[in-house]
């Protein structure tokens, strides 16, 4: 028999948002881990706000706002903020009623500073990574490092040469979108800055490849469950790739974690990098790159190590990790301009990333 579309609208629900959502929901374990790690920053949360003043929007809710939209590839805040209003499930996971009034998108930018002046950012993400060490899914002695490009919030057209009068702009600009010849023009960082984003470098993945406005993001994996132990923004370049895995390890150190192998693809194989790790007491496991000039900076010991194949395999890992940050978590182009803010977007999305990983590593977990 047909059914007919009833249009009479109900005039009382008695339903709440938490009875919507299905019990076995992938989101329900992930606001668990989400909401004990936000009561433990408490605190540092506290200290963002003054004590008199109107009330604002809880930054616990700001922050799993941020989550939501790395997890459901949300393109913008103002859309966020439209599907609040509608959207049950994101209304849920923010602890929010049927008829409690969503929040502007400027909320986000007015607590944005605040968020990056308290290193709330790098805060969060740490006690992710503090969580999933805790439930023993982290290994202690075996890492990968990598990185990859993110494209800056800047035109090409923005790339002007540093002497240049940017008050007066260029003869024959049509507004904020002029028409400009590159052709015979040679640019480089030397010369030239973006008026967009002044941190942002010009820079090509290879040869034959075009150059873009970007900047470096680098991650430091764990060997055991694939998971992010550490994520750095920098300004793009090569060289820049070997100091911040330097300072993603000193990192570590200050926390008392020791790696005892180090994986890396052949970008990683210099004298200076594979010396820097010895130093250190860590063995490395960087693929061998035997077509360059003057050789692999791996001794060939190492390279038979069957420990040093199944770095070789694990390492692969990382990938998959830049690939869901960049086509999942929305951050193959950085919705923000300078390093600053666009770090924080990555603890935010590196930390959303450990937390669908922790949930399902662990079935045991049980969901509000």
């Amino acid at each position: 028999m047909r059914g007919q579309s009833d249009r009479q609208e109900t005039m009382l629900s008695l339903l709440t948002p938490e009875q919507r959502v299905p019990m076995d929901h992938p989101l329900r374990k992930i606001k668990v881990l989400a909401d004990g790690e936000l009561r433990r920053l408490s605190g540092e949360l506290e200290r963002m706000y003054s004590h008199t003043g109107r009330p604002s929007v809880p930054p616990e809710r700001v922050l799993k706002a941020l989550v939501l939209m790395a997890l459901y590839s949300v393109r913008s805040e103002r859309q966020f903020c439209e599907q609040l209003e509608y959207n049950l499930l994101f209304r849920w996971f923010l602890d929010m009623n049927l008829v409690e009034t969503g929040f502007d998108a400027t909320v986000f930018s007015k607590n944005r500073e605040r968020l990056l002046s308290h290193e709330i950012g790098r805060l969060f993400f740490d006690a992710v990574v503090r969580q999933a060490r805790v439930s023993g899914l982290m290994s202690d002695e075996h890492f990968t490092v990598d990185g990859t490009l993110i494209e800056a919030w800047a035109s090409l057209k923005s790339f002007r040469p540093k002497e240049e009068n940017l008050s007066e702009g260029r003869k024959g600009d049509a507004g904020g979108n002029p028409t400009v010849d590159f052709h015979g023009e040679k640019r480089s960082n030397q010369t030239h800055v973006s008026t967009t984003d002044p941190e942002s470098r010009l820079f090509r993945k290879g040869h034959g490849r075009e150059a873009k406005l970007c900047y470096g993001a680098h991650a430091l994996m764990e060997n055991r469950h694939g998971l992010l132990v550490d994520l750095m923004v920098t300004p793009a370049g090569t060289a820049v790739e070997w100091v911040a895995a330097e300072a993603m390890l000193v990192r570590q150190a200050r926390k008392r974690r020791k790696p005892k192998t180090l994986g890396g693809d052949k970008g990683y194989d210099t004298f200076g990098f594979v010396a820097m790790l010895r130093r250190r007491g860590i063995i490395p496991h960087i693929a061998a790159n035997t077509t360059r000039r003057g050789g692999t900076a791996m001794d060939a010991p190492t390279l038979q190590e069957k420990e040093y194949q199944i770095s070789q395999r694990k390492r692969k890992r990382i990938e998959e990790i830049f690939g869901w940050l960049k086509t999942i978590g929305g951050f193959r182009r950085t919705r923000f301009k300078g390093r600053a803010r666009t770090q924080l977007a990555a603890w935010i999305a590196g930390a959303a990333y450990n937390l669908l990983r922790i949930a399902k590593l662990k079935p045991d977990l049980v969901g509000t």
